[in-house]
């Protein structure tokens, strides 16, 4: 699937792939920006926190934008 997200300079290929796995018995979340989230005690308790996270992300995105440049991470 062709896409291109907002700071992409370009469309590229982009594999989904579960967010949620299991390392030794609890259960984390990988994100866009390479962190492992967790550990969380269930997949659907991973699974929850994810969509949190995106939404936080999301809510964040406007706050983001009005910040100088120097600023983003």
């Amino acid at each position: 699937m062709l896409s291109k997200r907002e700071q992409d300079p370009a469309p590229t290929v982009r594999f989904r792939s579960d967010r949620v796995s299991r390392v030794n018995g609890q259960y984390f979340f990988s994100t866009r920006e390479n962190t492992l989230e967790g550990p969380f005690m269930s997949k659907e308790d991973a699974a929850r926190e994810t969509e949190a996270y995106i939404l936080r992300m999301q809510a964040a995105r406007p706050y983001q934008s009005a910040l100088p440049s120097s600023l983003h991470s």
